[in-house]
């Protein structure tokens, strides 16, 4: 699967920060202490486990910032299926360099792969149907932007990046606006044409509340039974686009599908996920 990388220079402060976190003032004083300079060897990321890869743009800009003149060479893009075993990544060049790079590029590749490959899961279980597996904004704080094109390797999408992105109003926002009229009126007017309304309803009276006022582009069905959203998706009937959420484990995405949903948005995606193992060798 190809996917278009993020720019290089967006990613670069994060992988400053990190490098800065692991080498504090003195480096990797081990391998200062143990390993004569000019040292050269080849090293191999590899996956003990089976996945989806993600991370790998980070990983190579990882060595590189440590030092340019590592030789770094991907096997496994980002987006890949690796087998447990399979080498997704070489470097060459000096030891303690690769050394200091190592364990900010395992970290961030295996958190991202994680991420990938439980969206890869998801997404099987939607096969034969048109819903979509989305994430939301419950990611590590820092790591947003790549957490969520981890999802897009494992062949999910995205939902808004921020609270900037687009008008999305939750319970909380009518309890304290006033009612789901006012709300929608009020989102209609300060949005531009451009700005998406999205509006979260709770049961089928909310929803054909939203209905009656016309004026919100989706609904999420926030923790409805299977049998709700299936009746929610006929009374649509293709005037909204309709996302479900609300406890949507794995084993319950191949129902949700079958409801006739647009999308399934899943919080675990990426604050519920096991790193998928890499190790690095020489």
């Amino acid at each position: 699967m190809n996917h278009a990388s993020i720019p290089d220079f967006l990613l670069q402060d994060l992988i400053s920060r990190s490098l800065d976190e692991d080498l504090g003032g003195a480096g990797d004083v081990t391998s200062r202490a143990v390993i004569p300079d000019g040292t050269v060897y080849g090293a191999r990321m590899n996956a003990r486990d089976a996945g989806v890869i993600s991370g790998m743009q980070l990983a190579r800009l990882s060595f590189h910032t440590v030092d340019p003149s590592l030789k770094v060479e991907t096997l496994i893009p980002d987006g890949g299926v690796a087998k447990a075993g399979d080498v997704t990544m070489t470097i060459t060049g000096d030891a303690k360099a690769i050394l200091m790079g190592e364990r900010v590029a395992l970290n961030l590749a295996g958190r991202l792969s994680g991420i990938a490959t439980m969206t890869a899961a998801f997404v099987a279980e939607t096969k034969g149907t048109k819903a979509k597996i989305t994430c939301t904004r419950k990611t590590t704080p820092g790591l947003r932007l790549v957490e969520k094109e981890a999802v897009r390797h494992g062949g999910g999408s995205n939902h808004r990046f921020g609270l900037n992105d687009a008008i999305m109003i939750k319970d909380n926002h009518i309890a304290a606006a006033g009612s789901i009229e006012d709300v929608l009126t009020r989102a209609r007017e300060f949005a531009s044409h451009m700005r998406r309304i999205e509006i979260e309803v709770d049961n089928l009276s909310q929803l054909e509340e939203v209905l009656k006022v016309g004026v919100a582009d989706v609904v999420l069905l926030d923790n409805m039974s299977n049998a709700d959203m299936t009746s929610a998706v006929g009374i649509v009937d293709g005037a909204m686009v309709v996302e479900a959420s609300g406890n949507m484990r794995l084993e319950r995405i191949a129902e949700v599908s079958a409801t006739g949903v647009d999308y399934i948005s899943v919080g675990a995606l990426t604050h519920t996920v096991t790193n998928l193992d890499l190790g690095l060798d020489f």
